[in-house]
């Protein structure tokens, strides 16, 4: 499967985070703690790249009974895009590990 773009660093966290249904404040407390604060998304950038993931068709409204409180999942379709790149990640990351071993 072909995604249309590659996925910014900020909408791979948040697509990592949507394996399981949580909301917009558990989905930026999971990537601060989860990078140890490396990582924060802001409100506004988070809400930003969730509509464009909704748009997209990536995630979906899991459950939106409480307005304040909207909950997200990942579609089918979400979870492949984030499969594959996961996989692209982990070449870039031995590509960096090899050259970094070859300056040794």
């Amino acid at each position: 499967m072909k995604k249309a773009e590659q996925l910014t660093d900020s909408m791979f966290y948040i697509m990592a985070a949507l394996t399981k249904p949580r909301h917009g404040y558990a989905i930026m407390n999971l990537i601060e703690e989860t990078t140890k604060g490396a990582i924060t998304i802001g409100p506004a950038s988070m809400y930003t790249i969730i509509k464009k993931l909704l748009k997209q068709e990536w995630i979906y409204l899991h459950d939106g009974s409480d307005s304040r409180r909207k909950t997200y999942l990942l579609t089918k379709k979400g979870r492949e895009v984030l499969e594959e790149e996961v996989q692209l990640r982990k070449l870039m990351i031995h590509l960096a590990e090899t050259g970094l071993g070859e300056g040794e």
